[in-house]
């Protein structure tokens, strides 16, 4: 049985850290107000604009002492990453969850945070946010709704999202907890103490930037090692900026992955509003939800 952390009350603290790569302060501070603004308090921890001079927030042992701090802080009751880009793969291992598990709170992020989110899955079997960090409140980004559902989901307000149909859906209902994230570090996890179990789970999948030939490569990966065969249902996101060699691989995003799961039978959405982007709806990992695929509309409920 998946644990949630408990959800928040107005005056609670959220811990702000940048436990992968860097951030300027000054890029989380539309974040930090919005979110006292929603009614909680804001620690800011030392990796946010930090004075480090490389691509990380801060050496490993930095990175790893400001996140330990926020997560055995009683007084933080979530924390929010201000950004992903690489770096929590390096540090993981050393984080002790032992105070954590005990009494856990919502930890918040996407991208290279798949590595917290697979890794409290599958080892503790606690719930975490995967969900919109501190970039996104920026430029009137607050306002919405994918921002508002992180709202909404710390507040303990149960999800229910829908988007339009796409060509390669797969029809179909599925009842599962949702597991999943960023595709690439998900194909990194494979063979890890943080990697994802996925049988009878819904899968979500998304990513940015990646070569054509590398989706197909990272997906091959997730079917090669079974975590493609038996699940309840799989949810297809946002596959932006994608590039191509000087020979063209020859298919899209959307048609190299409508390949590779097509002979499955379990309901498949392609195009939902999860993503690097700003259509990316806060999603409950580890949380059970009801995924409906039908000819008019798809439903993702909890």
């Amino acid at each position: 049985m998946v644990k949630a952390p408990s959800y928040l009350a107005p005056g609670d603290t959220i811990g702000i850290v940048c436990p992968a790569g860097y951030m300027v302060a000054a890029k989380a501070q539309t974040c930090i107000d919005t979110l006292q603004q929603w009614g909680y308090q804001v620690k800011v921890g030392k990796t946010l604009g930090s004075d480090s001079t490389t691509y990380f927030s801060g050496t490993d042992e930095e990175r790893l002492r400001d996140f330990q701090e926020m997560l055995d802080d009683d007084m933080v009751k979530a924390i929010l990453c201000g950004r992903g880009g690489y770096g929590m793969g390096r540090i993981i291992d050393s984080v002790d969850f032992s105070k954590f598990k005990k009494n856990p709170k919502w930890i918040i992020g996407f991208s290279d945070i798949t590595v917290l989110h697979a890794h409290l899955y599958s080892n503790y079997k606690i719930a975490s946010l995967h969900a919109p960090m501190a970039a996104a409140f920026n430029e009137d980004g607050f306002n919405n709704e994918y921002v508002q559902s992180l709202r909404q989901a710390l507040e303990g307000r149960t999800a229910r999202y829908h988007c339009g149909v796409h060509e390669f859906n797969h029809k179909g209902e599925a009842i599962g907890e949702l597991v999943g994230g960023n595709l690439s570090l998900l194909a990194h996890l494979v063979g890890t103490p943080s990697d994802m179990k996925t049988k009878g789970r819904i899968l979500f999948l998304e990513d940015i930037g990646e070569y054509l030939y590398n989706i197909d490569r990272m997906l091959y990966q997730l079917k090669r090692a079974g975590k493609l065969d038996k699940l309840a249902g799989l949810i297809i996101g946002g596959f932006t900026d994608n590039k191509d060699t000087e020979r063209p691989f020859g298919n899209t995003a959307y048609e190299i992955i409508h390949n590779c799961v097509k002979e499955y039978d379990y309901p498949v959405c392609f195009n939902f509003p999860v993503s690097h982007e700003k259509e990316n709806y806060a999603l409950k990992v580890g949380v059970g939800y009801k995924l409906k695929v039908g000819k008019s509309k798809v439903i993702l409920e909890e």
